[in-house]
């Protein structure tokens, strides 16, 4: 080569500030460099794509739109190669070696005027080739034009002192970057991991990529093709391909949108939870796309917390991202991505537990902590999600779930309340004081078993304009039953009343008459602004020196044969009664599981037991 043919330019100044950012500030994994070049070779066809509809002269016409990889382990050299657009010597001076195409003068220039960091600024500068500095000593760009009167040409630089032009020879359109590695970079000439990060970040590409000669993204990008034109086999091996999916999943989210803002969206839901066998906490699985070019595949921050379970792809082209493809950019934008998504689905979930009600019932008793913690945490999405729960009560089947819907179709006319219950079982909670007198009324009860229950119902309050309501709080009226038996005269309930508050004490805020019982002759109804048992015990978990004084609303049940005999015995025997009192307390401390100590309570019962044995 002469050295006539031989042109040599220096980096203007932006550029060389561009490429000492590149090299030593934005990019903090370096092995995204293929990701870069690969995305500039598909961009470039796809440009191709567009100008063989409107050109009827274009150089080698009939060469297939591919993108060819090769490495050289002996040589340390990894090449990529397009058959896109290719360039003019002009087009290689201005996109390879000015500002004009880079932007590179308006993003300094901002980023010393804001004073933020190159990675929260650099995201509309379209610099990406020169990551390929990153790993590289030394860069050639061979490249032919699909203009017919274009030149073969070669672009060499080591991306410090400038670049050098000159003349070429059999080069086909598009173009030929070979990358000549650093000696610490050597791992990018090995096939084996070049094709894992073709794997990992380029699979989608919609353009065949082969390395070696080897086609290596098999797999489509199904999320943007039509629904009608998958079958459900490709929906399959996408999910287990992808998504790393092991089985089947239970339900799938596949939408297109384009306001407020470009979405394409390929949703999964496993038919596991490997949570609940003890696995730690699930990291999120929905990836993160731009044009089929992977840029997050466990985006933090992207969709709520609750729905980690979920695995696929959100695909949006409006999205704004920084040099090294890894955060975005515009805050608000992410926000309303996942925003819309999140909608999309809760909807899809409630359509299909409508659809079949055995099937979401069988998959939310699986999945059933994320949704009451997306009921606790997502304000936004909290009344939908509140459809979603399911739980049994005092009038579904043993096993049969329910939900606040179905409670609402089955109320009394007029009732305004959900009413529900905390407790540890199912079968404890049916034999609770507490129930007597709202299955009397035939009044329906939710039953909450789980731990986690309380936070859920404090965090929701109300479900479709009914307030949540529990039964083992005091400040609950329920209407007077049609079958209240005889009970006591309202001035002997009155000085059994005031007895029971003289010998209780501070340990009750008061006793009165009520109609919640039926068949038990006490309750203790915790005040409306104190901590339920379940809570106290959560609390003590948490801190071993936690103390909490038990001060209860004591409730009696006038109708009672024990109550009766005990409003005699108080003014006929008041040491026998006091004991009696003592006793009725505790029970109905441990029947509301408020009795941290027994001790008192075994004692009294042996002097009850005495008196009894005469």
């Amino acid at each position: 080569m002469s050295e006539a043919t031989l042109e040599t330019h220096s980096f203007q100044a932006e550029i060389k500030q561009l490429l000492d950012l590149v090299v030593h500030s934005l990019y903090t994994d370096r092995e995204i460099f293929l990701r870069e070049l690969v995305s500039n070779a598909s961009d470039s066809m796809e440009k191709l794509r567009h100008l063989q509809g409107t050109e009827k002269d274009i150089h080698d016409a009939a060469l297939p739109l591919e993108i060819h990889i090769t490495t050289d382990k002996e040589a340390r050299t990894v090449t990529i190669a397009d058959r896109g657009i290719g360039m003019t010597r002009g087009e290689l001076v201005e996109n390879l070696g000015t500002i004009a195409h880079s932007g590179t003068k308006a993003f300094l220039t901002a980023m010393k005027e804001s004073g933020n960091s190159p990675a929260n600024m650099i995201g509309q500068f379209g610099v990406g080739f020169y990551s390929a500095f990153m790993v590289a000593e030394k860069v050639e760009v061979f490249t032919r034009s699909w203009r017919v009167e274009g030149e073969d040409l070669l672009w060499t630089s080591d991306g410090v002192s400038g670049y050098s032009i000159e003349e070429a020879s059999g080069l086909e359109r598009g173009v030929k970057i070979v990358l000549h590695l650093k000696e610490e970079h050597a791992e990018f000439a090995e096939d084996t991991r070049v094709k894992h990060l073709i794997e990992r970040y380029s699979n989608f590409v919609g353009f065949p990529i082969h390395l070696n000669g080897e086609r290596i993204n098999k797999v489509e990008a199904l999320w943007l093709k039509n629904k009608a034109d998958i079958t459900e086999e490709e929906y399959k091996e996408f999910y287990q391909f992808a998504c790393h999916g092991y089985s089947d999943p239970s339900y799938r989210l596949h939408f297109s949108a384009d306001a407020p803002i470009a979405i394409n969206a390929l949703i999964f839901v496993p038919d596991e939870n490997m949570e609940r066998w003890g696995m730690q906490k699930t990291e999120p699985a929905v990836a993160l796309y731009c044009k089929k070019v992977l840029i997050d595949s466990s985006p933090k921050g992207l969709l709520p917390e609750w729905m980690r379970f979920l695995k696929g792809v959100i695909d949006s082209a409006d999205l704004p991202l920084n040099i090294s493809r890894e955060t975005m950019q515009d805050s608000a934008l992410v926000r309303k991505l996942g925003s819309v998504i999140s909608k999309r689905v809760v909807k899809m979930f409630e359509k299909e537990a409508e659809a079949d009600p055995e099937k979401f019932q069988a998959f939310y008793k699986k999945f059933d902590r994320f949704f009451k913690e997306g009921v606790a945490t997502d304000y936004a999405s909290k009344d939908g999600i509140a459809k979603l729960l399911r739980f049994e009560s005092s009038m579904t089947e043993e096993g049969k779930l329910s939900s606040f819907a179905d409670y609402a179709a089955r109320a009394k006319d007029g009732q305004d309340k959900i009413y529900y219950i905390v407790g540890a079982s199912r079968a404890q909670l049916e034999t609770s004081p507490y129930i007597e007198a709202f299955k009397a009324r035939g009044l329906e009860v939710v039953y909450f078993t789980d731990p986690v229950d309380e936070y859920v119902v404090e965090s929701l309050g109300e479900f479709d304009g009914k307030k949540l309501v529990s039964i083992s709080h005091a400040g609950v009226e329920l209407e007077d039953s049609a079958n209240e038996g005889d009970a006591l005269s309202e001035e002997a309930t009155g000085k059994l009343c005031s007895f029971l508050q003289e010998e209780l004490g501070d340990k009750v805020t008061s006793v009165a008459s009520g109609k919640r019982l039926v068949d038990s002759p006490v309750i203790a109804l915790v005040p409306q602004d104190g901590m339920t048992p379940q809570m106290r015990r959560m609390m003590k978990a948490m801190d071993e020196n936690f103390k909490d004084e038990v001060k209860v609303e004591l409730e009696i049940n006038p109708r009672h044969p024990l109550v009766k005999k005990l409003a005699e015995t108080s003014e006929s025997n008041p040491e026998l009664a006091k004991l009696v009192a003592g006793q009725l307390f505790d029970n109905a401390l441990i029947a509301a599981g408020l009795l941290d100590d027994a001790r008192e309570t075994v004692k009294r019962m042996n002097a009850l037991m005495e008196k009894a044995m005469g």
